[in-house]
């Protein structure tokens, strides 16, 4: 029998990603079914305003009303950044599943008494760190498991964007770690299964972008130390080619993977260029390009594995609540603030 959809709560409507996630549970009428969505937009917490949605069709409630619908099955966290906290840990207090959007709070003390509830409940918290499912990332990571590249010794990430909206610069710089805090957690993420150890030591630098008004923290660079590992991650909200121009590079003793741009929607297709010393993993010794196709949705595959663990038919894995932990602790590490 085909199951049915989850009866889903969006709560929030402020957050960056809230209105491509939005846009994409749209498409998911199989696994999710929106139920209401909460409006968080009289909230005093800064917020990102430039951006559009368009809730037409759904039932809007206010926060007050939002967890009084029956048979809610699983929450979507899309409140601002600087709330995000607060709203997961009321999900988590009702025992609801849940996706809860990125980054997860200045305070490390705070996001992990969120997560040691849905711990001890086996609770699915899934963060939205939308590189999970990117297949070439996926590809990367493999390749460093299996070992084709030998020992890594240097990674190179980077997240821009040139998106020039109103009030973007005065939003990243109402956090201390500015646009590494809120972009460089996607690179943090997506570096995690690639170094071996502890982070050691974080050096970084925040400050204005290009054109950008002074005193904004619109551009950072970081350097992350690990036992045998060095990254160099950065994040420019003013770079020209936008998210064309993300990058991920991975360097090894047995040869190189260079990613660019880590997502397209632009009809093109994913590529990634790995070039061996030795053969490795199937491949010759040489150069190869490793083609994934035209990506039509940077969220979907990971909401379905959430839809997935909801219903039971995959596991909630218990190492996940660690892995997200651990990432957390390094983006706060990175930002100077591993000690709130």
């Amino acid at each position: 029998m085909k199951p049915q959809p989850l009866k889903t709560l969006f709560y929030g409507i402020t957050h960056e990603h809230a209105p491509g996630k939005l846009e994409t549970l749209k498409r998911m009428r199989d696994d999710f079914e929106i139920v209401a969505i909460v409006d968080d937009s009289p909230r005093k917490s800064p917020m990102y305003r430039d951006q559009v949605w368009d809730p037409a069709g759904y039932r809007i409630v206010s926060e007050a009303e939002a967890f009084d619908m029956p048979g809610v099955e699983v929450v979507f966290v899309e409140v601002t950044n600087r709330d995000l906290m607060e709203v997961a840990g009321a999900v988590a207090d009702r025992g609801l599943p849940m996706h809860c959007d990125k980054p997860c709070g200045e305070d490390f003390a705070a996001y992990r008494a969120v997560v040691e509830k849905c711990r001890a409940r086996n609770i699915p918290m899934q963060i939205g760190y939308m590189y999970r499912a990117n297949p070439a990332v996926q590809f990367c990571q493999k390749a460093v498991r299996a070992g084709w590249l030998g020992e890594i010794g240097f990674i190179e990430a980077d997240m821009n964007h040139a998106y020039n909206h109103d009030n973007y610069a005065e939003y990243m710089s109402t956090f201390e770690g500015g646009i590494l805090y809120s972009l460089g957690c996607h690179l943090v993420d997506m570096i995690e299964p690639l170094v071996k150890g502890e982070l050691l030591r974080a050096s970084s630098v925040v400050r204005p972008a290009p054109f950008d008004p002074p005193g904004s923290r619109t551009s950072g660079a970081a350097l992350l130390e690990f036992p045998s590992t060095e990254a160099l991650i950065r994040t420019s909200s003013q770079m020209p080619g936008g998210i064309l121009a993300r990058r991920l590079r991975i360097d090894g003793s047995n040869g190189t993977i260079d990613l660019c741009p880590i997502e397209r929607f632009d009809g093109g297709n994913l590529r990634l260029a790995m070039t061996l010393q030795k053969p490795a993993g199937g491949y010759a010794a040489g150069s190869h390009v490793i083609d994934f196709g035209a990506l039509s949705d940077r969220y979907a595959d990971q909401l379905r594995e959430l839809a997935q663990t909801v219903r039971g038919e995959i596991p909630n894995d218990p190492a996940g609540y660690d892995r997200d932990l651990r990432v957390h602790r390094w983006v706060l590490k990175m930002c100077g603030l591993e000690d709130r």
